[in-house]
């Protein structure tokens, strides 16, 4: 009886490794986002099954990631992070190109490698600085830099602006949580500032500065690259406060948004639940983040506490810019709405970083225990 007892409890350790708070609010997120996509994919048959097995997918990803402690996933940083370098590398010496963009590798199937750098790189930083607890110097924080900007360089290059602003927004997160100075933050913003029209602008693609002016003037092309931003803030504003309500948005069914199930899959939701349901949509966000943080907060080691950090930062820039460019205020970069867009990708790696962001605070009880 006791052996089993001890089975039975052992069993329940590994099944029993959810946070409730985290696990309810996404719940509660990716119903609103089935929902929508029923609606938004209305024209496309079977998006709403493929959308429930990669929720499926990400679901199984999460339990795995929630399993592995800390320190287990610190010991594989370096060879997960050289790994995914080696493959944007392979990348850009043969890999395929869709749109003007080379950003997959066919292995048998199709991946997109750019998409675990979210994880790998502030994974790859967060084991750095936790050598270096207690004795980091300015050099480590140049060393650190190093280390973010070859993923982001190589990701750019693609051009994927979405994904690198991701990896950057994670990576950040990281040297910041790990002591970064405010004064050293605030000259770094400044200087990046000073060189976006002399160096960074210069260096942009075509249709790259085409997304900034047309965020700054969409009717400059109404027709053309001004179409997306100019039809979902129409689809944004038309909902009103209440919205038109679910299934009977005009800009939407009658195909004025485009990549509906997709990067705007926000312009439906606001075109049929409106401004309050906008609101609850961005207070579920709002407590997610909330709920990060307070992981990441209390986390036990170094590691645990910056890893948890850059997952927060990933949550936030998601949301952030794809609400931001939904709604004009943002350059349009490809960045989808975290666990409502349809899509398997970005979905395993948010799966992959709940399930972590549950490993920091699972580890976190079994230390105070």
């Amino acid at each position: 009886m006791q052996n089993h007892g001890f089975s039975w409890q052992l069993i329940r350790s590994h099944i029993m490794v959810f946070d409730a708070a985290l696990a309810i609010l996404i719940f509660l997120i990716m119903s609103i986002g089935i929902v929508t996509l029923y609606s938004a994919g209305i024209d496309f048959p079977g998006r709403v099954e493929d959308q429930l097995r990669n929720i499926l997918v990400s679901f199984v990803v999460m339990w795995i990631a929630a399993n592995i402690p800390p320190q287990t996933l610190m010991r594989f940083a370096i060879p997960i992070y050289s790994f995914g370098i080696a493959l944007l590398l392979a990348v850009a010496a043969f890999g395929m190109v869709k749109k003007g963009a080379r950003r997959w590798l066919n292995v048998g199937v199709v991946i997109q490698p750019s998409e675990m750098m979210k994880i790998a790189t502030p994974l790859m930083l967060a084991w750095y600085f936790q050598q270096r607890e207690g004795a980091l110097r300015l050099r480590d924080f140049a060393i650190a830099a190093v280390i973010l900007a070859l993923p982001v360089g190589l990701i750019a290059r693609q051009p994927d602006l979405g994904t690198a602003t991701l990896v950057i927004a994670a990576g950040f997160a990281v040297v910041f949580l790990a002591g970064l100075s405010w004064k050293l933050i605030v000259s770094l913003v400044v200087g990046a500032l000073v060189t976006i029209p002399t160096v960074v602008w210069p260096m942009l693609h075509d249709f790259q500065r085409d997304r900034v002016l047309t965020m700054l003037d969409p009717n400059r092309d109404p027709l053309g690259k001004g179409f997306h931003i100019i039809q979902s803030t129409i689809a944004v504003g038309s909902g009103g406060l209440h919205g038109k309500g679910w299934l009977k948005g005009t800009q939407a069914h009658l195909e004025f948004i485009p990549e509906r199930t997709t990067d705007f899959i926000f312009a439906v939701f606001s075109e049929e639940f409106g401004f309050i349901g906008n609101m609850v949509l961005v207070t579920l966000y709002f407590l997610l983040i909330v709920r990060c943080l307070m992981i990441a907060a209390n986390a036990p080691t170094m590691f645990a506490r910056l890893m948890a950090g850059s997952v927060t930062m990933i949550f936030f820039t998601y949301a952030f810019v794809n609400m931001g460019m939904v709604s004009g205020i943002l350059p349009v970069v490809g960045v989808p709405l975290p666990f409502m867009s349809y899509g398997g990708t970005a979905l395993v790696t948010l799966g992959m970083g709940l399930g972590i962001m549950m490993s920091v605070q699972r580890n976190r009880k079994l230390v105070q225990t």
